[in-house]
């Protein structure tokens, strides 16, 4: 054998830093506030609803496309929080997870050679499955402490190689949520460069102080060449269910069936029922849960700063990044492996979440979906680490 097994499109991607942090978590009996997912439940209705669906026998192959009824409550939903008008026959598409629409979305999308535009830092798997697809990918850096659009520099990344556009607001893992300027701005280079745009939108219902979540799609010129990406996961405290989707123009989102298709096939039947009922929900559900992820966003920061820890308020997500230098760290991937026998707590590192770490090496992110208890035990923690 002249070569690894290994394809070389996945060198360097072999294994997650969530695996690898929540293994450490386990191991070590720490306090995991390194992966984001929530260690309380959802909406009462949804589970219960998932159990019917088993008892009545909702348990094999759903149609390809998904439930008729979660494909008709996710057109249902873009209407009524975002003007959008979806077909729900050929403009929607369930996933496995924001995350397999990430993949299918890349390898439906790219072909070899395709440059593809994304904000830096990046969830993980946008690196990957590029890579899969054959693409390459262009970064645009977001700076703290604010992670705000570099819009200079964004136009200068696109060249006459560029495919398409990989967006994510809220943005993951900085917390940031681009403003209806810089959406203007991308949807106007979007138009003039004819360009295909992928949007990762898991969190847009968890946005804070005020702030509110607007699609890229809905801005001129957009809906004919956004495929936009969401998943259930985030917003009814259901990560594991993985039920996510994918819409826009049926063209776009065919072209994503056709790569999905032979991903998972199809997953998750007696949860679909339950998440479509979900997003049927009233508005007091999501206001409700936007108010109790910012308390535990507010709670989280101002227990880090009485500790000593530098951080930096994100405007919604799940996640807050602090600087590891205030705990007494120039790396943040050295604090992030010594945590758990310093103190009992995990973190992730940022640097994994760049192409080139220099200038991030020093950041570190920590989770808030947790319970009020947990925050607190981690900050107690964390402040017998605080340089005195």
């Amino acid at each position: 054998m002249t070569r690894g097994p290994l394809n070389r499109a996945l060198s360097g991607f072999t294994s997650t830093i969530f695996a690898e942090m929540s293994a450490l978590a386990a191991r070590t009996g720490a306090v995991n506030l390194g992966q984001g997912f929530p260690d309380f439940g959802g909406p009462q209705s949804m589970l219960e609803r998932a159990r019917q669906a088993i008892a009545d026998g909702v348990n094999q192959y759903p149609p390809g496309a998904g439930d008729p009824a979660l494909l008709r409550s996710i057109a249902a939903h873009q209407k009524r929080f975002y003007g959008a008008e979806l077909d729900p026959d050929s403009e929607v598409l369930v996933t496995a997870g924001a995350t397999e629409g990430i993949a299918a979305a890349m390898l439906g999308l790219l072909e070899p050679g395709d440059e593809v535009v994304l904000l830096e830092p990046y969830y993980d798997s946008y690196a990957a499955t590029i890579a899969l697809a054959g693409g390459v990918r262009r970064p645009v850096r977001l700076e703290p402490p604010d992670f705000a659009l570099p819009r200079d520099a964004f136009a200068a990344a696109i060249s006459h190689r560029t495919r398409l556009l990989l967006i994510n607001t809220p943005h993951n893992p900085t917390g940031a949520v681009l403003n209806a300027g810089d959406l203007a701005f991308i949807a106007d280079l979007a138009v003039r460069r004819d360009l295909i745009v992928v949007t990762d939108e898991v969190y847009e219902h968890l946005t804070y102080d005020g702030i509110r979540h607007r699609p890229l799609s809905t801005f001129p010129g957009m809906a004919e060449r956004t495929v936009t990406l969401s998943s259930a996961g985030k917003t009814f405290s259901a990560t594991g269910w993985k039920i996510g989707w994918a819409s826009g123009p049926a063209e776009l989102v065919a072209a994503v069936r056709a790569a999905k298709q032979f991903l998972t096939y199809v997953n998750g039947a007696p949860f679909q029922p339950a998440i479509a009922e979900a997003l049927a929900l009233p508005d007091a559900y999501f206001d409700g849960f936007r108010t109790s992820l910012q308390a535990k966003r507010d709670r989280l920061i101002d227990g880090l700063t009485a500790a000593g820890v530098t951080t930096f308020r994100p405007s919604g997500t799940y996640f807050v990044v602090a600087d590891a230098r205030s705990l007494g760290f120039d790396d943040g991937y050295q604090l992030c492996r010594a945590l758990p026998g310093l103190c009992g707590v995990v973190a992730v590192p940022m640097q994994v979440f760049y192409d080139d770490p220099a200038g991030a090496r020093h950041l570190v992110r920590f989770a808030y979906c947790k319970r009020d208890e947990v925050i607190d035990e981690a900050v107690r923690r964390l402040d017998g680490l605080r340089p005195r």
